[in-house]
């Protein structure tokens, strides 16, 4: 219903972190970045005659666009863009609109641009940003596909690879990928390779590992010498625990790019999966003298021994930072986690304790807290989280909510609801907890004491969009008697103070929905889904839809949602409801 874990980097961090120092992206790159000079000096001239309102029109964007005020000028070529079929036109607006980072203005230049000119590579690229930028998944590979079949490159396999570490629909990406590698001709595309790999990479993230190596196979074929492919090689290989040919593939990648760490890092994982740990250290030493010692790749290689099973070379990673004058928090909870590992908890203890505020804090406390209620001490754990919160007042909420987390991870639920009140009552207007409360109780059916607490967060911060959309909409949802005025008004204070978000716009639609008027309710649900394609929004439309008599577009947008996702109980409840929905 409402919109509610700590993490930590993993080792992967140490190959951004050096690639990213090889070639740093411009800051025309991606699509909502600024320009570092005036785009329109090089945009594409006006040459043909026009009636006086759109000379006048076009005037008025020019000479905005000479004082600065981009986002008049891209208006006042976009609206000419929509009166003549001009690409330079909707071209020249997107150029505007870049150049003051108008994000809304950027996409419907884009779109419009696309509209008149479906062959340019720019707006696609631009579209696919957008759209992976706001979730959409699908439709920003849609774009890189057409990229590629008209000739250019749609970087698949960077965008492959983002969706995997993000957890995208992975099943229906795979489904776009094949039906476009089924295309008559698709492989005489100059970029063919590069959708194989993209295509390898989700087939091997789905376990279909036999498919992924076959479409590697097709790629080394076709581009031997392509360090993508061996990088996904190595990679693949690890996956599927060759690490032999996990080996072979870095080495090979490292031929072709001697200075892409990437294949330093596969390499020395590979040598550390066949247990060759000396090898793995030549590797990684080498990797840290030709980068200066850098003591982030230090701490990023420590990470990776660690993570593969292997305390002691991380420990001698992180030895040469102890004693210096400034040690990075990480290199503390490192060394928590390596002394955790060689069964010294007193020590650990202590290491963890030295991480100071910092990103790294609270999941030093919460490997600290665990440490200890996996060793049978859970009044140690909640005594020292109890000290903690006193020795960092900054973090007094942060570790209240962690020790209910973990109380509730125990099965101790009373015990968790006995600690929120107790601290409720010393710090009555702590928003935070207070909110945790109100979500507590809506998830035990006690609807008066969650309004209660949203209530109480209400008298001190009238305008908190998190607990107006939060009361609005459960009493919109639970449709009760008499007060669905009431929550749209609520909602509509939520609106006011967040309205880009997207939890919001759903709630603005249902409670549209629950006051009887669907058409209203539409625009608002498409909205939220496009930015928020999750199965409680996707409900509410196909709902609607439903209400509208579109029932082919409710079923269509069902099965989507269905074939993301295995757990999709709200669905479910809505074909209960509505069983002729079934796709």
């Amino acid at each position: 219903m409402l919109r509610h874990s700590i993490l930590l980097p993993v080792a992967a961090s140490a190959a951004l972190l050096l690639s990213g120092c090889q070639s740093t992206p411009g800051p025309q790159d991606g699509p909502l970045g600024t320009w570092a000079e005036d785009p329109m000096r090089n945009a594409p001239p006006i040459t043909r005659g026009l009636d006086a309102a759109g000379l006048s029109t076009l005037l008025g964007a020019e000479l905005a666009g000479q004082r600065g005020d981009y986002r008049y000028a891209s208006q006042g070529y976009l609206e000419a863009a929509k009166r003549y079929r001009e690409p330079a036109l909707a071209e020249r607006a997107t150029f505007a609109a870049r150049f003051g980072n108008e994000a809304s203005l950027i996409e419907a230049s884009a779109l419009r641009w696309r509209e008149l000119a479906p062959q340019a590579e720019a707006p696609n690229r631009l579209l696919a940003a957008f759209s992976l930028q706001r979730g959409d998944w699908l439709d920003s590979l849609e774009q890189r596909l057409d990229i590629v079949e008209a000739g250019g490159h749609g970087d698949v396999t960077a965008y492959a690879e983002v969706a995997v570490a993000e957890e995208a629909p992975l099943t229906l990406i795979a489904q776009q990928l094949r039906e476009h590698l089924a295309r008559p001709n698709a492989d005489q595309l100059p970029h063919h390779s590069d959708v194989l790999l993209g295509t390898a990479l989700i087939e091997a993230a789905l376990g279909d590992t036999a498919l992924a190596q076959r479409r590697l196979d097709q790629v080394e074929l076709l581009d031997p010498e392509s360090a993508a492919l061996w990088l996904v090689k190595a990679r693949l290989a690890l996956e599927i625990e060759d690490y032999p040919t996990a080996q072979r593939s870095a080495q090979q990648g490292l031929e072709l790019a001697p200075d892409d760490v990437r294949f330093i890092l596969l390499l020395a994982q590979a040598e550390i999966r066949l247990n060759n740990i000396s090898a793995a250290e030549v590797q990684t030493n080498a990797l840290l003298e030709s980068h200066g010692g850098n003591e982030d790749l230090r701490l990023s290689l420590a990470q990776l021994y660690l993570e593969e099973g292997h305390p002691e070379p991380a420990q001698r990673l992180l030895q040469p930072l102890i004693g210096q004058p400034n040690v990075p928090n990480l290199a503390y909870y490192l060394l928590g986690a390596i002394t955790q590992a060689q069964g010294d908890t007193d020590n650990a203890l202590l290491y963890y304790r030295q991480v100071s505020e910092g990103s790294e804090f609270l999941p030093a406390r919460a490997a600290a807290a665990q440490m200890l209620i996996e060793e049978d001490r859970l009044l140690d754990a909640r005594a020292f989280l109890r000290i903690e919160r006193m020795r960092f007042d900054n973090y007094f909420t942060e570790l209240v909510m962690l020790e209910v987390q973990l109380l509730d991870e125990m099965n101790q639920p009373e015990d968790a609801n006995a600690l929120l009140d107790r601290e409720i009552s010393r710090t009555p207007d702590d928003a935070s907890l207070l909110y945790m409360r109100a979500m507590r109780r809506w998830e035990a059916g006690n609807i008066a004491g969650m309004e209660q607490d949203l209530r109480q967060i209400l008298r001190t911060d009238p305008d908190n969009s998190e607990a107006l959309n939060a009361l609005g909409y459960t009493l919109a949802d639970l449709n009760l008697p008499g007060r669905l005025q009431e929550a749209f008004e609520l909602i509509e204070r939520a609106y006011e103070a967040d309205p880009d978000n997207p939890a919001v716009l759903d709630s603005m639609g249902w409670v549209y929905f629950r006051l009887g008027k669907p058409e209203e309710a539409l625009p608002w649900l498409e909205s939220a889904y496009m930015q928020l394609p999750d199965q409680e929004v996707a409900a509410h439309l196909a709902e609607v839809l439903k209400a509208l008599g579109r029932d082919e577009e409710a079923r269509q947008l069902i099965q989507q949602i269905m074939q993301r996702t295995n757990q999709h109980q709200l669905i479910d409840g809505l074909l209960e409801r509505y069983p002729e929905l079934s796709p």
